[in-house]
């Protein structure tokens, strides 16, 4: 992404938690881009992300889904999902869900 993140970005739990799954895994990090973030606004384009998405596999999709319900509870995730991520992205997973429920 050519916008440096702001710390307070980085800082923000909501913010902090999906940005932490968008800038380790690389899928999300290829979509960490002008096209579906808008940094000065803080705004993110949910469903432009989720259409991209489309063809992805299965664990690629619950790591966005759990990238975007971080963010905001309003886009549901089933926890039970988790039950097809390998153990890196499974880690990643709880890393976020740390900084999103107890901070950085």
């Amino acid at each position: 992404m050519t916008t440096t993140i702001s710390p307070n970005l980085m800082k923000d739990r909501y913010w902090g938690s999906m940005l932490h799954l968008f800038l380790n895994h690389p899928k999300l990090n290829n979509c960490l881009n002008t096209k579906y973030f808008d940094l000065s606004d803080e705004t993110v384009k949910i469903q432009s992300l989720k259409r991209v998405a489309g063809p992805w596999s299965t664990s690629e999709k619950v790591m966005l889904n759990l990238a975007l319900h971080l963010f905001n509870e309003r886009n549901k995730f089933n926890l039970s999902d988790m039950d097809s991520l390998d153990s890196n992205n499974r880690k990643l997973a709880f890393e976020a869900m740390h900084i999103r429920f107890y901070g950085r």
